[in-house]
């Protein structure tokens, strides 16, 4: 995931009776015994009261027992292991979903697309040379200037630019980097390594933040002439990830690196306790290459009433390599697959067809998406939803719908059989950062599973992130969410919303507060001129 897509206290409008996250203790009746106690209420639209309950009986004992989904995901993270586009790994990963397809028994075919640049970072060094001043105590007079150098953790930006050159540069630091810190800094900016701080993040609007706060502190770093930037990292106890802050797959404007919190808040007191004289050594040899062609994987289960109508069940295949990508996004590449085994075991087809896609691009700013939703426009009008998961395997208590409020009806009436497990907390938010993103911005209607924090922010894009992080129990659950849903809405009677025009998109960015998101992140100019979006 490149950024939670829900949950920011700014943008949350909550749409159910209750925002209390309901819980599914072990302990609590069977799932499949709850199911089947509400099934005679059960419906999947208000014209058509037939499926809903009846297929999610058919698919929970298919999920909730044995199953190869688990082992399916140790491939894929401990076997392949980290997996950014444009490497070998991602290649392999593409034949881990083809695979995976082809053993459910669902039709399978792969879509290119060209990522712009291929990254790898190289053998990131960060040095810190600090000067000391001994002072002889019956003289009060300098006697010696001693030099000492330390190396700090650090690991690239991705897609940050090579620096390849050993080169010491003043350490500066900016604080939090607003224009009233850089005022404060005291020295000259330009030619320094800036040291930009961080607090620790613990909730979805801290990782908003971390997204949100880089483009103007980068802004002001290439116009005063920086070197290059240290971020601090947001979490504790050493732990290194990465994170991209170039959203267009090309390599961003000047050399950035994450330093471990423990070793930049040392660098930080060494700097306050001798000003202008703490330099930092960067060498960041990383490699680049392309562009180059990737692929989406796409599954289908073809509908037997309106097959040229759409419903899409997504998950992005792609991670970032400092851990395995077991919660980011490896357990939800594995539970798309599943719910498409899952629901051709059953032997019921739906009216709609129903594609199963595996994206790759999403880490660098929803790419392979992006690319998707180009080569088909002319589908647009006839993708009748478009189901994401991409937060972990934290329980899923509803979705985020995108600003909207007219599909939330019709979802209800489709998770009716899910009542008992909580799955009505629904929200009506809408933000870029994950694999709906374009077409929400055509007007499609999208659905991104809220899952709730568990695990996921503390081993988020980080060298943590690996297959026991997994909570394997939620994660069967979730699977029987994003089965059913995209289920119901393949088979109702009715669309479950329509694709909105460009005016009630122009509404739609405004209520949200999306397009000062946009704004913020270099997408609004490409919105404005209808080169990504509805066209105006």
């Amino acid at each position: 995931m490149l950024l939670r897509p829900f949950a920011l206290s700014l943008f949350i409008v909550c749409i159910s009776a209750s925002c209390t996250l309901a819980q599914l203790a072990p302990s609590q009746t069977d799932a499949l015994s709850k199911l089947q106690a509400s099934q005679s209420v059960a419906a999947c639209s208000a014209t058509d009261a037939s499926s809903c309950a009846q297929t999610a009986a058919k698919l929970m004992p298919l999920i909730l027992g044995d199953s190869p989904m688990i082992e399916n995901l140790r491939r894929l993270t401990d076997e392949i292991g980290g997996r950014v586009s444009g490497r070998p790994e991602m290649a392999k990963a593409v034949q881990w979903g083809v695979a995976g397809f082809r053993a459910a028994g669902v039709d399978v075919h792969t879509e290119k697309y060209t990522l712009p640049v291929a990254w790898r970072e190289g053998d990131t060094k960060l040095m810190i040379r600090g000067n000391h001043t001994l002072v002889e105590h019956d003289t009060d007079r300098t006697m010696a200037l001693m030099t000492k150098m330390d190396s700090l953790r650090a690991v690239s930006v991705g897609w940050g630019p090579a620096e390849k050159q050993e080169r010491s540069a003043t350490v500066v630091d900016v604080g939090y980097g607003t224009e009233e810190d850089f005022a404060r800094a005291g020295y000259s900016i330009k030619g320094a390594v800036l040291l930009v701080h961080s607090d620790i993040g613990s909730t979805w609007a801290d990782l908003f933040n971390e997204y949100m706060r880089p483009p103007a502190i980068i802004s002001r770093a290439v116009k005063d002439g920086a070197a290059a930037i240290l971020w601090m990292s947001a979490r504790d106890r050493l732990l290194l990830y990465r994170h991209t802050n170039s959203l267009d797959g090309d390599i961003d404007k000047i050399p950035q690196a994450i330093v471990a919190r423990e070793d930049a808040l040392r660098l930080a007191r060494a700097v306050a306790a001798n000003p202008g004289r703490v330099s930092a050594m960067l060498h960041m040899p990383n490699e680049t290459d392309g562009p180059i062609e990737q692929e989406n994987v796409v599954g289908e289960i073809r509908g037997y009433e309106k097959p040229d109508e759409v419903v899409i069940l997504g998950a992005h295949l792609d991670s970032w390599e400092l851990g395995t990508g077991a919660l980011d996004n490896g357990c939800n590449a594995a539970l798309v697959i599943e719910a498409a085994r899952a629901i051709k075991a059953t032997g019921l087809l739906p009216r709609r067809t129903i594609r199963f896609i595996l994206f790759s691009g999403e880490e660098q700013g929803t790419i392979g998406s992006f690319a998707y939703v180009k080569a088909h426009a002319a589908e647009l009008d006839k993708i009748r939803g478009v189901i994401i998961f991409d937060s972990g395997s934290g329980r899923v208590p509803g979705y985020s719908l995108g600003g909207r409020l007219d599909t939330e009806v019709g979802l209800r009436q489709i998770l009716k059989p899910l009542n008992a497990w909580g799955v009505t907390q629904h929200t009506a938010d809408a933000s870029f950062g994950t694999d709906n993103f374009d077409f929400l911005l055509e007007g499609v209607p999208t659905f991104v599973a809220n899952n709730e924090i568990s695990n996921y922010l503390a081993n988020y894009h980080a060298a943590s992130d690996t297959f026991d992080k997994v909570d394997q129990r939620e994660l069967k659950l979730n699977t029987v969410i994003a089965a059913l849903t995209a289920w119901g809405i393949a088979d109702r009677d009715e669309p479950i919303g329509k694709r909105l025009s460009r005016a009630e998109l122009d509404t739609l960015v405004k209520e949200t507060g999306l397009d000062e998101q946009m704004k913020t992140l270099g997408y609004w100019e490409q919105w404005q001129s209808g080169a990504r979006g509805r066209k105006p």
